[in-house]
């Protein structure tokens, strides 16, 4: 069976995800050594989510508890980070729901900011690191390539790798009616993340250049350094906001950063620039969930634009992108479970046949030397023998598809003692390759 465990910017927090990630590479091999039932292991990690993906042997009882169990051990010995320290901070899928999860993954849909592209390459990397290592498997391979192959699916027939910058593209210009000269404004960029990014070149293409950046997490003066603006310390963050005439936030706090107490604090030397014209500040608020307290529209003089009013303003197709993203996962999931279940009997079925043409090759040898002449006897037998396997192969893929294979390789097992061969691991994926090149 295949097992989930994830930790994300949706259950964790930053400076959790941060000490998670700091050795990913020991996980997998220190958890496919530990408990034998593990039958291969992949990691993802990545600023805003750790996830173990592992094979367990099915026919171990509590297969998930344990799973669960051994990733969390494999995770302390890797990291250091106590097993205790994680309670509440991860979610488990498993069984059929381990590749929906994946797809959304690598699609961008689990992200901070919607649709975002990175993750795609960062979960192929992380099969490429499980093979370097040795702990992949039959089972996660596939599941691994069929989840580049749902990420381009989604890519190219929804709106979703636009939605994201749409929404920072209409922000802005919903703010063209209310600014006049863009070079002018002083604008303050509260988050340092995806959208932080996408933002500040959104600003500099409509000619803002006055720009500063805080971080409630504090990484404003490495997001500084690599774009060329100025960061601000949170001393001077109060400050430095009521000096402001634009102010967006976008940052993956859970709470509000940015309220009324901040425009009203008094200004001082420290602040750049003078003091903005009464009545001439913008706040836009990016955040999901909120980043600004909607009480900040009370002030005099602030006018806050938020997601909720972006998105009226939002063509159609972008409103619909996640929802048709997510049907893309859903039909992608769907289908990795239906061959992942003709897969799983293909074996038994390969074993069935091999034994009955290796009877029915004998009984052709003894009609030969009888005398069958014409062949008659010969294609007699071959159509009996394509008769009597059709049923029962037709029963096996019945049986996959409702989870239930091992009866039919339990009933092959007790009827002519076969026990069919597991197939061997795929190495490569064209399409896995062709999606990295």
């Amino acid at each position: 069976m295949l097992l989930c465990v994830t930790a994300s910017h949706k259950t964790a927090s930053f400076d959790l995800l941060e000490r998670l990630s700091r050795t990913p590479d020991d996980v997998a091999p220190t958890l496919v050594g530990m408990a034998p039932c593990v039958q291969g292991a992949v990691v993802l990690a990545t600023c805003n989510r750790f996830e173990a993906y592992v094979e367990m042997d099915e026919p171990v009882t509590a297969a998930g508890a344990i799973g669960v169990e051994a990733v969390l051990e494999a995770v302390e010995s890797a990291t250091g980070v106590p097993a205790s320290e994680l309670d509440g901070a991860y979610a488990v899928h498993s069984g059929r729901h381990v590749a929906e999860h994946l797809f959304s993954v690598a699609s961008g849909l689990e992200s901070v900011v919607s649709g975002e592209g990175e993750i795609a390459g960062q979960v192929r990397r992380a099969l490429k690191s499980a093979r370097k290592e040795g702990t992949t498997s039959p089972e996660l391979e596939r599941l691994f390539q069929r989840a580049s192959q749902a990420q381009r699916k989604v890519k190219n027939v929804t709106a979703l790798g636009r939605a994201g910058r749409s929404l920072v593209r209409l922000a802005l210009e919903l703010a063209d009616s209310r600014i006049a000269d863009w070079s002018a404004q002083r604008v303050l960029l509260v988050g340092t993340g995806a959208y932080a990014a996408v933002t500040l070149a959104t600003l500099r293409e409509r000619g803002a250049v006055d720009i500063s950046v805080y971080s409630p997490s504090g990484r404003a003066e490495i997001f500084a350094a690599k774009h060329g603006i100025r960061p601000v310390a949170e001393a001077d963050y109060a400050r430095t906001a009521a000096r402001s005439s634009l102010l967006i936030t976008c940052t993956s706090a859970t709470e509000p950063v940015l309220g009324p107490q901040h425009l009203q604090a008094p200004t001082g030397p420290t602040a750049v620039g003078c003091p903005v014209a009464h009545g001439s500040q913008l706040v836009i608020d990016l955040g999901m969930p909120r980043n600004v307290d909607p009480a900040i529209a009370t002030v005099e003089g602030v006018a806050l634009l938020d997601l909720e009013t972006i998105r009226l303003h939002a063509p159609l197709e972008e409103l619909q992108a996640t929802d048709a993203a997510r049907d893309v996962v859903r039909e992608a999931a769907e289908t990795f479970h239906v061959v992942g279940s003709r897969q799983s009997v293909t074996p038994a079925v390969i074993a069935l046949r091999s034994h009955i043409f290796s009877l029915l090759d004998g009984e052709i040898d003894r009609a030969r030397a009888r005398g069958d002449e014409d062949g008659k006897v010969e294609q007699a037998l071959r159509h009996l023998a394509g008769v009597l396997l059709h049923t029962p192969t037709t029963r096996a893929h019945e049986l996959a598809a409702s989870g239930r294979a091992d009866d039919f390789t339990a009933a092959l097992e007790t009827l002519y003692g076969l026990s069919p061969e597991a197939p061997a691991v795929a190495a490569v994926d064209p399409l896995d390759d062709a999606a990295s090149a």
